[in-house]
Formats: C-alpha cells, structure tokens, sequence
C-alpha cells in the first residue's frame, strides 16, 4: 500500500463531505445540479458576517 500525503487525505475527505452534502440535500427533496455542488462553500466568518448585517 503506498503512503498517501495530507494533502490527498484532505482532497479525498473534502470530496466526499460535498458528495455526502449533494446526496442529503437530494434526500431532502431539493434539486441540487453539479455546478452547485462543486462551488466554493464560503467561509465561517463570511456566513457570520452576513447574519450580523441582518440584524
């Protein structure tokens, strides 16, 4: 078995959560295309920056 690097651990890992993600989301009843689930998720404080705007 050859030795994977981090990095290629992290791909993998990344690759399946947004798989794991899209199939949910399909489960749930929305209708996800493949742009949609290979876009850049925003970052944590993006998200909490958006909701303090709001309120």
């Amino acid at each position: 078995m050859s030795a994977l690097s981090l990095q290629a651990k992290k791909a993998y890992c990344a690759k399946t959560r947004r798989a794991n993600y899209v199939a949910s989301l399909r489960l749930e009843g929305y209708e996800v295309t493949l742009a949609e689930s290979q876009r850049e998720l925003p970052t944590r404080e993006a998200i909490l920056n958006a909701y303090r705007k709001q309120f």
